[in-house]
């Protein structure tokens, strides 16, 4: 099973910017799956926000995110990151990075999460 450590996330100003990473270890099909990075606030459903398909070519993300995050992923470091630019209040939340993702948007996550970093965004 492969275990993934997020780190990267902090306290920021509304149009700020952070960069998370997510690093993958203990597993043999990093390089061969699709990344995922999802977002979740006290009381709420996990919710998507990007995904990654295994050579970097193919990127998707939720439409409140788009034009602002940016995922992409280095291989030979076994790492995904995210990139937000333009920060948002609204942003706030629990970051957690999924491994192995299948299906439109990640609907499944097969590889597992990770603990999670937790972002937040001052007005």
């Amino acid at each position: 099973q492969v275990q993934l450590v997020e780190s990267g996330g902090g306290l920021v100003q509304a149009g700020g910017s952070l960069r998370l990473s997510c690093a993958a270890s203990g597993g043999r099909t990093f390089s061969s799956s699709a990344m995922g990075w999802f977002r979740q606030v006290p009381e709420k459903e996990r919710e998507f926000v990007a995904v990654i398909n295994w050579t970097g070519g193919n990127t998707d993300y939720a439409d409140s995110v788009k034009g602002r995050f940016t995922i992409s992923r280095d291989n030979s470091k076994n790492t995904v990151f995210l990139q937000m630019n333009s920060l948002k209040p609204e942003d706030t939340a629990v970051y957690y990075c999924a491994s192995d993702c299948r299906g439109v948007r990640c609907a499944l996550v097969a590889g597992g999460w990770g603990q999670g970093t937790q972002v937040t965004v001052s007005s």
